[in-house]
């Protein structure tokens, strides 16, 4: 009888049920949640009936400037590392704008002179009267001098012809001190004689030749028919490239 009247229950739809007055009650956990709880934060059990009470995050921190100490003073500087690797080569740049032109600086003279001449009681130049090579007119042929304005190394070159039984003596003069020496003793035969030197000279330096008479009578051979005194120079290398 009581098997078929639980079976009788059991075939009634859920909608009759409320009619039925069966006695409802809450739903008690059986066991305790597990801990910590899934759920993310802290919380408290109060008691087996009442729900979990969530409480505030606490996240500790600390004050690094409290542990930080001063800062010290910069090492000294180590010693270079070995070289690297040598880099892959970079491709070719653009040509560049065209430059100035170079200017090259000239300067030279050839002078001679024709007439002979003998010394007189004090120093004199020697003059010339026959101009070979002059660039930028340097040379005065009036008073014998040439006047540097390219400042470098010269060549300079004195060629003269010794007249029979008479000294030859001359200076090349840089200004007012003999840089060299021409001389020849009486001979009764006249002889070419020639000295040259490499002569560094100063913008506005003269160079010139100069005849003095000692004990004996000093003269340099010439006529007009053929040149046989000459004074030359040329720059050889302008201060500048020095």
């Amino acid at each position: 009888m009581a098997t078929s009247a639980l079976l009788l229950l059991l075939a009634l739809p859920a909608g009759a049920w409320p009619g039925l007055r069966l006695p409802q009650r809450s739903c008690v956990h059986c066991c305790h949640p597990a801990w910590p709880p899934a759920a993310p934060g802290l919380h408290a059990h109060l008691s087996n009936e009442e729900e979990w009470v969530w409480l505030p995050r606490v996240r500790p921190t600390i004050d690094i400037s409290i542990l930080k100490g001063r800062t010290g003073r910069s090492g000294k500087e180590g010693p270079p590392g070995s070289r690297g690797l040598r880099g892959c080569k970079g491709q070719k740049g653009q040509a560049g704008p065209p430059g100035a032109r170079c200017q090259r600086a000239y300067a030279a003279f050839s002078v001679g002179r024709r007439e002979g001449l003998h010394s007189a009681d004090n120093f004199q130049a020697v003059t010339f009267d026959t101009e070979l090579v002059n660039l930028d007119g340097a040379f005065d042929l009036a008073s014998g001098r040439f006047l540097c304005s390219v400042p470098g190394v010269y060549f300079l070159s004195l060629n003269v012809h010794t007249w029979n039984y008479k000294e030859t003596y001359l200076h090349i003069m840089c200004n007012r001190r003999a840089a060299a020496v021409l001389y020849a003793q009486p001979s009764e035969r006249s002889v070419m004689q020639t000295q040259s030197l490499l002569l560094p000279l100063a913008a506005g330096d003269a160079v010139w030749v100069r005849m003095f008479q000692r004990n004996r009578d000093n003269a340099i051979y010439g006529e007009h028919g053929d040149l046989y005194i000459t004074f030359s120079g040329h720059l050889v290398k302008p201060a500048a490239e020095l």
